[in-house]
């Protein structure tokens, strides 16, 4: 583009040269624009409009069935505190997540160590493990609800060795374990993926040097593989947190909420206050105590990785 020279005003016989308008960093912006676009109209079209309605939604009472759509104010939230159910509910949200994080992530490490080996066969292991993943959530979960049933192959097999196992979906004691267990089998394949890229970023000299200075095998984990894989570890104690309290397929296709509501975590009571019991508005009041309690979490996690988390500061 040519540039144009013009004569500015009270100067005669002075030109200046005027730079054009598109020049290459606002056409490098514009195409930076053009590629974010689509992304940012999406989050706002599914991701913050959704959140601000089921904001504006707490705020009513909206009864489907009833054909009735009022401003409650503060009555939904009134209700919270009214709710009977909601103390067992946020305590089997709590088993639950914490049962999940604990064993998933310990598994996942594990896993991860032993697989880091110079062994055969580990790439083998290495697909077996991390299979279930790519499975269908809720093909996985049916599968697994035959074989927790009374009749089912766990007890089957328990029972080829003598042992008369129980209604794992039914028990008090061992509808949650089961649960956990089922979801942990799905997902740990995940967490030791990304553990086991930190694992192998680990310079071998480290373990070296600390093992001819003396150091024991949970010396040289606990002071050179625990640091030096530490954001890994935040960054999969963020993923399955935000996944355990967000779980819903496994706890509606296996218990249903039972025994009781031993199992009824606060999506599923979520679901059901407001698509079985038509309570929409109280639902959507749950909807932001669950999103006021991940956000809370994630944003704890992260404030708490200067401390803990290697190359922070």
């Amino acid at each position: 583009m040519v540039a144009t020279q013009v004569k500015p005003r009270g100067l005669t016989g002075h030109t200046v040269s005027r730079a054009p308008f598109w020049t290459i960093r606002r056409r490098d912006n514009l195409v930076g624009y053009l590629f974010v676009g689509p992304q940012l109209v999406g989050s706002a079209l599914f991701v913050l409009l959704p959140l601000a309605l089921v904001g504006w939604y707490s705020f009513q009472e909206w009864n489907v069935l009833a054909g009735t759509f009022e401003f409650a104010g503060a009555d939904n939230y009134a209700k919270l505190f009214a709710d009977q159910n909601l103390r067992g509910v946020l305590a089997a949200t709590a088993l639950f997540s914490v049962g999940l994080v604990a064993l998933n992530l310990a598994l996942a490490l594990l896993l991860a160590i032993l697989l880091n080996q110079r062994l055969r066969g580990t790439t083998v292991f290495r697909v077996l493990f991390f299979s279930p993943v790519l499975v269908s959530l809720v093909a996985w979960t049916v599968v697994w609800q035959f074989l927790l049933q009374a009749d089912g192959g766990i007890n089957g097999l328990l029972g080829v060795a003598g042992i008369d196992g129980p209604n794992w979906l039914r028990g008090e004691g061992t509808a949650m374990l089961s649960v956990i267990v089922v979801q942990v089998v799905k997902n740990v394949g995940l967490n030791m993926v990304l553990f086991l890229a930190a694992l192998q970023g680990v310079p071998a000299q480290l373990y070296e040097a600390a093992q001819l200075d003396g150091a024991r095998a949970w010396t040289r984990f606990a002071r050179i593989t625990v640091p030096l894989i530490s954001p890994t570890i935040l960054l999969t104690s963020i993923i399955t947190v935000v996944g355990s309290l967000q779980v819903f397929a496994q706890i509606a296709v296996l218990t249903q909420g039972g025994p009781g509501t031993s199992t009824t975590v606060l999506v599923y009571y979520l679901y059901q206050q407001a698509f079985q019991f038509h309570h929409f508005g109280y639902g959507a009041t749950l909807s932001v105590v669950l999103f006021v309690i991940v956000g809370v979490l994630t944003l704890v996690q992260w404030r708490l990785r200067r401390k803990w988390v290697f190359h922070e500061s």
